[in-house]
């Protein structure tokens, strides 16, 4: 726990512990000292560190060893063992090993008290001790009499506590433990912006500024780099700082004492003492009203963007193999599996690439569709990414934007969502496994994907629709798809009674879709054929649809889907050129001939100022112009209401 320290000074008696403690307190030597001295709590903003610190005493004459065994491994975050400078004892070395836990051993600091006594330093004594066990975090001489590194004592103890060394280096080996290495790896590559292998100086400047909160002067980072230089001849490349060159610095900070600096850095990034990322750090607080959806925002795909930008050294638009590999280097885990080449689009060696559509690229598909389905995922692959460090953003939740109540949408008419839902439901074998445009036309049964993701654009505007062939017809969707095969008589029947057992009563839109198109249609043995059942319950006419083609399956049904999403308070009718709905029939009146001749024939006998005078009192002219007005008045009124009712 961060928040509260407990120290406990021990083992010797007659050594001054109680005596350190009173003069910490009342910061001047008592007189009188009791033979052990009640607990104390320093409040936090008079501590270097900001943190309340707790110091417990142990008498000998009052307390038994068991007493203090059990108080160590119950609250004890840190042992001060006391040693009187003269005689130097010893007897208390084997509490360090004999009664603590190897796998929880807590940091432990020699104080070596009653400086005052004696003219010389008993560290060379110390030293060697030191050097014999691991758990030993500094040595302190000091003197409770003339107040001598009294508050030194403390802020080391504290320090040791909140930047202990023990996880981060091996004194033995004289190197980083594998798990410090692995997490400055981790940091060292989301540094590298153009992960060209160096941290050059805008780099260096930005990791500086991101975890110091000061950039790096011109001359300092010359000497940084100076100073790897002379100690390592790979530590430095074309100028910047490679990774060896950036864990030989933090060795360096170690073995001086500066291992606060590394701590700085390791907690910046979101890791806790077990270098471990955070739950805090992973999956931030993020609250979504209910009947609302996440999509990530605009400053998202710009760090998605960057991040396949970096990652795709050959520039070829796709990410291969290898560069995903790298990408996920990041990662404690591989996220993706082979079914994501059969969810977003891909080239033809089946990479991810970018469709030629500059924003979003496919990555960003894949985190959206993450967002939508499991915005706790997205949070954390985000936070592995390191969006919060790179956008220097408080957490990677800014990354997500939170949908208002679908139910708003439907008052207002009118959505500001840019993913949509669709549920693709069917017989067996009817083709409702989905296929987006882009993606290869035979999948393999194993990587075979739950999912699917497109881009469209609605209007001018860019969409993405998710399509699942989930069996629950009652899942919360925005479109609904009833597949039937055109090949097979009764494939039909199950998706006329999927409709009217779960949605025709439901406000969710519905399109019927004839698979498999490229084959011979067949009669389908139900009461209807599919036709009349469209007719009959005010659906679309079933939309053909086959993927086995030369060419990529066509995107036009996918704007329509995610049209009919976007806008299901409209009802809309028809999006084609079928001559059969009302929209048709107007855009085809109002390229009549007959109907261009009396608007001309109107505009030329009214607004004609040259008209004879006789010609005006006609009655049979003013009963031909009445006429016409009133037809052209009537048309005009019902082809706006048709077009208003289909916007």
């Amino acid at each position: 726990d961060n928040n509260n320290k407990y120290f406990s000074c021990t083992h010797a008696a007659k050594v001054g512990k109680t005596s350190l403690i009173m003069s910490l307190v009342s910061e001047e030597f008592p007189d009188e000292v009791p033979l052990r001295a009640e607990e104390i709590t320093i409040p936090a903003d008079v501590t270097p560190e900001r943190v309340p610190t707790h110091i417990v005493d142990y008498s000998e004459a009052e307390q038994s060893d068991e007493q203090l065994y059990q108080e160590i491994s119950k609250v004890m975050l840190i042992l001060c063992f006391v040693y009187a400078v003269i005689p130097v004892t010893s007897h208390w070395i084997p509490l360090i090993n004999d009664r603590t836990d190897k796998d929880s051993r807590v940091p432990l600091i020699l104080v070596g008290n009653k400086s005052d006594l004696v003219e010389h330093s008993s560290m060379e004594t110390i030293l060697p001790i030191m050097n014999q066990y691991q758990d030993i975090e500094t040595c302190v001489e000091c003197s409770a009499k003339n107040l001598k590194n009294i508050s030194e004592l403390f802020y080391y103890a504290q320090k040791a506590v909140l930047h202990p060394t023990g996880p981060l280096y091996c004194p033995e080996e004289k190197e980083l433990k594998p798990s410090c290495i692995k997490s400055l790896t981790r940091i060292f590559k989301v540094s590298d912006l153009d992960n060209d292998g160096v941290l050059n100086d805008n780099e260096l400047n930005f990791f500086q500024r991101t975890c110091f909160n000061t950039p790096l002067a011109p001359q300092a980072l010359e000497d940084v780099k100076n100073v790897v230089k002379r100690n390592m001849s790979d530590g430095v490349k074309d100028n910047g700082l490679t990774l060896k060159g950036f864990l030989f610095l933090h060795t360096l900070f170690i073995q001086r004492g500066r291992h606060e600096t590394t701590w700085t850095v390791l907690r910046r990034f979101g890791y806790d003492d077990d270098l471990e990322l955070t739950q805090e750090y992973l999956f931030p607080l993020l609250k979504i009203p209910p009947d609302c959806t996440t999509e990530l925002n605009h400053n998202a795909y710009l760090f998605l963007q960057s991040v396949f930008d970096k990652h795709d050294k050959d520039r070829d638009c796709a990410l291969s193999p290898e560069e995903v590999k790298d990408l996920f280097k990041v990662f404690p885990y591989m996220p993706w599996g082979p079914d994501v080449n059969n969810t977003v689009c891909t080239n033809d060696q089946g990479w991810i690439n970018v469709s030629g559509v500059p924003l979003p690229v496919d990555v960003s598909v894949t985190r959206l569709l993450t967002t939508y389905l499991d915005v706790q995922r997205s949070l954390e692959y985000l936070g592995y990414l390191g969006y919060s460090i790179i956008c220097e953003q408080e957490s990677q939740a800014a990354a997500i934007t939170v949908t208002r109540n679908k139910r708003i949408d439907l008052q207002k008419k009118q959505t500001q969502r840019s993913v949509f839902r669709c549920n693709v439901l069917g017989a067996r074998g009817s083709g409702e496994e989905w296929v987006p445009p882009g993606l290869p036309g035979r999948i393999r049964e194993d990587h075979k994907s739950f999912y699917a993701i497109s881009t469209t654009y609605v209007y001018g505007q860019e969409k993405y629709l998710i399509s699942t062939s989930s069996r629950r017809r009652t899942s919360p969707v925005d479109v609904v798809c009833l597949v039937y095969d055109v090949n097979n008589p009764r494939s039909f029947e199950y998706a006329a009674k999927v409709y009217k057992q779960y949605f025709i009563d439901s406000k969710t839109p519905c399109v019927v879709i004839a698979a498999k198109s490229d084959l011979h249609e067949v009669r389908q043995h139900y009461s209807l054929s599919p036709h009349e059942f469209c007719r009959k319950h005010k659906l679309h006419p079933p939309q053909p649809f086959t993927c086995n083609t030369t060419e990529a399956p066509s995107k036009d049904i996918y704007t329509r889907l995610t049209t009919m999403a976007m806008y299901p308070h409209t009802r809309l009718r028809c999006m084609c050129a079928c001559n059969r709905c009302t929209y048709c029939l107007c855009q085809n009146l109002l390229k009549l001939e007959l109907l261009r001749s009396i608007k001309a024939q109107l505009r030329r006998v009214v607004f004609n100022r040259h008209m004879a005078q006789a010609d005006l009192k006609n009655s049979t002219f003013w009963l031909r112009a009445s006429v016409g007005a009133t037809v052209f008045a009537v048309l005009g009124f019902a082809m706006y209401r048709a077009l208003l009712k289909q916007r």
